[in-house]
């Protein structure tokens, strides 16, 4: 019973003075310094050690899959990039596409305008579908035919000038022959054109009757003596003998030459129309052809 009390006395000693060492120790740490304890440095620098050897791997780690994030964030931003950039050039060439064809068409307005306030004609406007070059051979072939009124030798221009006839017709397209085929000497040459010259009407007279493949300039015969034509003058049809309607623009007149014997003129003339290139042509309906 002695013994027991004895022990339980200790216990109550050594709590009483790990008590005090308690309250002194936090009496230190209170308490203004200027250093630390050597227990407390200990615990510090073993605290920053560890904190070291786990948090920066750690923080290696987060940054990495960060890094991925990002990286995967990028792709998805440069996918929507590449996107926007394929449909600007999607609607920059169209857009592109859309103004050129309103310039075209507000050319071909404006030349239908013209010359329908003059001589009272009509102009379908046709797409060119093929274009044959072989020698001997100039035609190309459109998108009119039978069904939207085209007819034979019905003539065709382009917005600078006459380009030639039709020449054949089926039902959905014609054929279009060109007046770089005009030969006086080919019976299955173009029609020759009456033709005069512009504000020299009545007083000026021909007939284009070829072209010359090596200059590239159509053959104005048969100019009386004295008809005043002279170089610079615009040449237009002048509707006589049917074919070809009145005031259709052929050219200008690059040079006169007097004939051999004096007694007729030839004047050479540079087309008005370019002969290539061409994917709009008009129809000219007269008004005996307009349907």
């Amino acid at each position: 019973m002695r013994l027991f009390k004895l022990f339980n006395n200790k216990r109550l000693f050594i709590l009483l003075i790990t008590l005090v060492a308690f309250i002194v120790l936090m009496g230190f740490s209170l308490g203004p310094r200027k250093s630390l304890s050597w227990p407390e440095n200990f615990l510090r620098d073993t605290t920053g050690f560890v904190q070291k050897l786990f948090y920066k791997p750690a923080g290696y780690i987060a940054g990495f899959f960060e890094d991925i994030g990002n990286l995967r964030d990028m792709a998805e931003e440069n996918k929507r990039l590449k996107i926007l950039m394929a449909q600007y050039a999607r609607d920059k060439a169209q857009y592109n596409f859309v103004m050129s064809k309103n310039e075209e068409l507000e050319v071909a307005l404006k030349f239908t305008e013209a010359q329908r306030n003059l001589y009272k004609y009509e102009y379908h406007i046709a797409n060119v579908v093929s274009v044959t070059t072989e020698p001997g051979n100039n035609t190309l072939v459109i998108d009119l035919g039978s069904k939207d009124g085209i007819r034979l030798n019905m003539s065709v221009t382009s917005t600078e000038g006459l380009v030639g006839v039709i020449s054949n017709v089926s039902n959905f397209t014609s054929t279009v022959k060109l007046m770089t085929m005009m030969d006086i000497h080919d019976p299955n040459s173009q029609p020759p054109i009456a033709a005069t010259a512009v504000n020299k009407e009545g007083k000026t007279f021909g007939m284009i009757e070829s072209y010359d493949q090596k200059t590239g300039m159509l053959l104005m015969n048969k100019i009386p003596v004295g008809d005043p034509i002279a170089k610079d003058d615009k040449i237009i049809s002048s509707g006589s003998g049917g074919t070809y309607p009145r005031g259709m623009t052929i050219g200008i007149v690059e040079e006169v030459k007097i004939s051999q014997f004096g007694l007729t003129s030839t004047a050479i003339i540079k087309p008005a129309a370019g002969f290539q290139d061409w994917k709009e042509l008009f129809v000219v309906f007269t008004e005996e052809r307009v349907e």
